[in-house]
């Protein structure tokens, strides 16, 4: 990710926010004070980036964020989504180009953890330690803005890495006299509340949790249906396994950075040239049931129950992750024939866990 990529990127892309703003003083600036907009013959309106009035925003103090830019750069795709595999969990890229030392979005914390990586130049950071332990986007109440002196200052030059937990506040600005560009690699937080609304969720199955709660019962009613519903819960939390469970759920509900798979939109051809990929690197299987003869493969917020012959290819292509890998090489190495290996691809392609590459006329 060079200043050429993101000149590239502006210009290539149609950039309306999020995906693309300005701020300045921990305000985003109007789309009309850096872009013109543009309505095509059919009455559409798009907005164009004018060059020569995002340069003087820049100069006067503005920030430039380019929003998911994994979504739409394959190198921080790759890099993103390496760290999904090895963390479990989402990661969504921004980068972020400063020229001048006034900060863009002034003191504040992110409601989870980023890794930082300076790309070019350098940047001033201005740390404080939390106010409020581990906070949330959706919590009860806001930090409180620290008081005290910082606890660290520092300088990024290019190549420097920092690792920020969420609710560290902080103060950013190019002040080094060099223009700056960095990303930032937003690391999706996993909380004991959201294992609570899992849980909640799963406990569905259950009728104590379905049924109307007493109302209108008398206190001594409202009690015994409440020991009902503690006792359920207490069970569920006893499981020594419940963690596991959920982080494996969480795992195949990922889904990030769908691709198409034209021009097959009915059924994957048994071409052995044609390369497969996953869709997410978090795909999990089930082997619970592989001596009845079947297999349970989850991706991308689906899953099939799938022959146990299928085990050999599955675990490939979750091995290479979002690298492709051709027909042949999964038929030679999973000992299934092409035709059985295309079949497995366009089910996986037809409910979007999986893409092909390489198709020609």
């Amino acid at each position: 990710m060079t200043w050429d990529t993101v000149n590239d990127i502006i210009s290539h892309h149609r950039m309306e926010p999020p995906r693309m703003r300005l701020a300045r003083d921990g305000e985003t600036l109007p789309l009309s004070s850096y872009a013109s907009a543009v309505t095509t013959r059919r009455r559409t309106v798009w907005h164009r980036v004018d060059p020569a009035r995002l340069h003087a925003q820049l100069a006067d103090g503005a920030t430039l964020v380019l929003d998911s830019v994994d979504e739409i750069h394959r190198p921080i795709a790759a890099a993103a989504t390496e760290l999904e595999r090895w963390l479990r969990t989402s990661v969504q890229v921004n980068v972020y180009a400063s020229l001048s030392e006034r900060p863009g979005f002034g003191l504040h914390w992110d409601d989870h953890d980023v890794v930082v990586i300076q790309l070019d130049g350098a940047k001033h950071w201005t740390i404080h330690e939390p106010t409020r332990t581990a906070p949330l986007h959706r919590d009860v109440v806001a930090p409180d803005v620290p008081t005290g002196p910082p606890v660290a200052e520092l300088v990024l030059q290019a190549g420097d890495i920092l690792y920020l937990p969420r609710g560290w506040w902080h103060c950013v600005s190019a002040s080094e006299g060099t223009p700056s560009l960095h990303a930032t690699f937003g690391l999706t937080t996993t909380t004991g509340a959201q294992l609570v609304e899992w849980v909640a969720d799963q406990l569905r199955s259950d009728p104590t949790f379905r049924l109307d709660l007493p109302v209108h019962g008398s206190p001594a009613e409202q009690r015994a249906h409440l020991v009902k519903l503690r006792d359920r819960v207490a069970e569920t939390f006893a499981d020594p396994q419940l963690v596991a469970d959920f982080i494996e759920a969480r795992d195949g509900l990922d889904v990030k950075r769908l691709r198409p798979s034209l021009p097959f939109i009915k059924k994957v051809p048994p071409n052995p040239r044609l390369r497969a990929r996953l869709l997410t690197t978090r795909a999990r299987m089930d082997l619970s049931q592989e001596e009845h003869g079947t297999v349970l493969f989850r991706a991308c917020g689906e899953e099939w129950d799938l022959d146990a012959r299928a085990r050999p290819l599955l675990q490939l292509l979750i091995e290479a992750g979002r690298s492709p890998v051709t027909l042949h090489e999964l038929s030679h190495r999973s000992g299934l024939s092409l035709e059985d290996v295309a079949s497995v691809i366009s089910a996986l392609v037809d409910r979007q866990a999986a893409t092909v590459e390489g198709a020609t006329r």
